[in-house]
Parts: structure tokens; C-alpha cells; sequence
């Protein structure tokens, strides 16, 4: 049987209410009513944090078993984890309740919302003192510290090789690649409205596109492009390689996702990512405005960013650890790089024009 990529990937389809992470995990009464302060721009309080910290997050979000059972023994803090669904979902749900949170730290926002999180005010600005922050501020949103990184990754197509070899198809490279006859009726990516690696793949055609950008995806719709609602949908159902069995070789994923398919006991995955292909995703945590417990998110978000949580993010979120001292895994080098050029788009310019390009993408694609 291959190494499935977890479904805890699937982060990018609303699944869960609330879930406690870590099994057997009791929660115990919140802490503070008084709302987070105003800035608080050091390492966390010197006060000690107690009670329950609650971490709002996308449903992707996984750490190494018992990694939280370690937090809550050396800081007394229970953790309870609400999942509302993908990163668009999150951002929506973290934007609606901001005057009445729904917990106290978030994690997940990634590059394409960071600018609607900090405009409305969702989150309070927060320095970490622990060492990885230095590394994290290498993928800082803005002049702010209202968020800090914790991972990052290439959001990317990515092909079933096996598909391929067995039908005689050459394999895609470019984008443009993908309006060409032989690639009809092959593509699936997740909804640009209700995914982050879906919105990640709109700001890759508009980088790569510019004002050309809607011809491009009507051209893919023209070629039989599918459009699944999430990540998951895409991958798991919609991919040939994704273990479902599905009838369409590409999908948009991540660089990551490859080493995940080397099947048990083979040497080399039966997919790869097309680096031609990929724009930049960082994802990020935050202190939540009103928190009951900012002191205990403050603590929460220096573990996300400890060595320990770091090293682990690759095989619990298949993405790179900020960390510059943490290892990767040894088949990351191999079957995982990065990009040497993904697309970018200005944050700025995301920001003014996020909901006319999602108005434009939905009347051209799915009309």
C-alpha cells in the first residue's frame, strides 16, 4: 500500500466544529474575560497563563501525537482546538465573530487573506522572543507584527506519473501546457472561492497571465477543467494518484505532496509537482483580538514555533518548518523542492482586488 498524503491535509474543506487535538485531552474553564491587550509587542507575559487557551484553526492543522499533552504538562494550559474548515472558511468565520472570538489564537491564515485579517482588525500585534522568530520574520506579512509565520510551502499542479507512462501522454510542464488538446479532460483544482490553494492557483494565473488572466481559464474550461469544491474533493476523489482512484492526472497540490506517494517498500513517489507551476503560501498565527487567554495564546504561538513543533511540521502539515535550524525529512531534498521562481502577486494588490477578481473568476468559470 502507498503512503497516503493524511487526509488531515484535507484542511481545505469545512469539516469540524470543535475537536480536541490531542486524544483523551480534558478541557478545563476558560481563563480571563478581559479582552486581549492592545499590543503586546515582547515574549509572553511574565504573568503565568492557566486555564483553557482555544486555537482557531484550519482543518489541516496537526501536530505529532502528544505534542500537546507536552504543552499543557509544562504550562498547566489545556488546549482545545475549533476547526471551522479550509483557510478561506477560517478567515471568513475569524472576520464575522472578532468582537466575540471564537477562541484565542489563530492559526492557518495564509499570504492570500493575511491583508483582510489585519484590516479588519482580527488580530493584535505579538513578538515572540523564542529564536525561530527570527526566522519567521523572513516570511513577515507587512510592517506589522500582528502575525508570524510558522510555515510555508509551493502551492503547485502536480501529475500521476503511472497515468501518464501507461497512456503515452507526455507529461505537462508549463501552464500553457494545459490548454493543449492532449491535456482535454485531465485537470482538476479546487474552487477559488472556498479554497486557499484554489485562490493560491487564481493569483499564479494572474501573475503568470496578467491582464489575459480570464482567456486563460476560459480556455481551461474550454479543455474540460474541473472544479472541485476543496483540496480534498480534488485530490483525494478527483486525482488518479491521490488514492481514490479518480479519473483526472492533475491536480493542484503541493510541492510537498510527492514523497507521500512513494508506494511501501519503492524508492521514488508516483506523482510529482510541476515547479513551473507554483506561487508561495505562508501560513501564519496570530493572537485574537478579545481573546479571553492572550496569555495563553502568546505561550501557544512560542510552541508552534519551538524546535520540537517545527521539525515535526513536515510529516503532521507537509509544509517547511520556518525554523532554519530544525531537519527536514531526508526524501524532502529529493522529492519535495521548492520553487527557485513561484509567482507572486503584492499583498497590496491582492488586497484591493480580491473580491472583483473572485467576481470575475466565478461568472467565467462557473457562470
Amino acid at each position: 500500500m502507498a503512503r497516503s498524503l493524511s487526509r488531515s491535509r484535507a484542511a481545505r474543506v469545512a469539516l469540524t466544529s470543535t475537536v480536541a487535538l490531542a486524544a483523551g485531552l480534558t478541557l478545563a474553564a476558560c481563563g480571563s474575560d478581559e479582552p486581549a491587550p492592545g499590543g503586546a509587542e515582547t515574549g509572553a507575559s511574565e504573568a503565568p497563563a492557566s486555564g483553557t487557551v482555544t486555537i482557531v484553526a484550519h482543518d489541516s492543522f496537526s501536530l505529532a501525537d502528544g505534542q500537546l499533552d507536552e504543552f499543557t504538562a509544562r504550562t498547566g494550559i489545556q488546549v482545545e482546538v475549533v476547526q471551522p474548515g479550509d483557510a478561506g472558511t477560517l478567515v471568513n468565520q475569524l472576520v464575522l465573530t472578532k468582537d466575540a472570538p471564537l477562541g484565542d489564537l489563530a492559526f492557518g491564515i495564509d499570504n492570500t487573506f493575511a491583508s483582510r485579517v489585519v484590516d479588519e482588525g482580527v488580530v493584535v500585534p505579538y513578538s515572540s522572543a523564542v529564536p525561530a522568530a527570527a526566522d519567521a520574520a523572513q516570511h513577515a506579512f507587512g510592517d506589522g507584527n500582528e502575525l508570524t509565520a510558522i510555515d510555508y510551502g509551493d502551492v503547485c499542479l502536480n501529475v500521476d506519473h503511472a497515468w501518464f507512462d501507461e497512456h503515452g501522454v507526455a507529461e505537462p510542464v508549463t501552464l500553457d501546457d494545459l490548454t493543449e488538446p492532449e491535456y482535454k479532460d485531465l485537470l482538476v483544482v479546487p474552487n477559488a472561492v472556498t479554497s486557499s490553494p484554489g485562490f493560491a492557483f487564481l493569483l499564479t494565473t494572474i501573475a503568470a497571465q496578467g491582464d489575459g488572466w480570464q482567456d486563460y481559464w476560459s480556455a481551461l474550461k474550454d479543455n474540460g477543467l474541473k472544479v472541485a469544491e476543496g483540496w480534498s474533493d480534488a485530490y483525494f476523489t478527483d486525482f488518479s494518484g491521490g488514492g481514490g482512484g479518480g479519473p483526472r492526472p492533475i491536480v493542484l497540490s503541493y510541492a510537498s505532496s510527492p514523497p507521500y506517494t512513494v508506494p511501501e517498500g519503492g524508492t521514488e513517489p508516483t506523482t510529482g509537482a510541476l515547479l513551473d507551476t507554483c506561487f508561495r503560501q505562508v501560513e501564519y498565527a496570530g493572537v485574537l483580538a478579545h481573546a479571553k487567554n492572550p496569555r495563553g495564546a502568546q505561550e501557544l504561538l512560542d510552541f508552534l514555533l519551538s524546535d520540537e513543533v517545527q521539525e515535526q511540521i513536515p510529516t503532521t502539515m507537509y509544509m517547511y518548518p520556518v525554523s532554519t535550524t530544525v531537519d527536514l525529512p531526508a526524501d524532502w531534498a529529493q522529492w519535495a523542492p521548492l520553487a527557485e521562481q513561484p509567482y507572486e502577486v503584492d499583498p497590496v494588490e491582492v488586497a484591493e482586488n480580491r473580491a472583483q477578481w473572485l467576481e470575475d473568476w466565478s461568472e467565467t468559470v462557473i457562470g
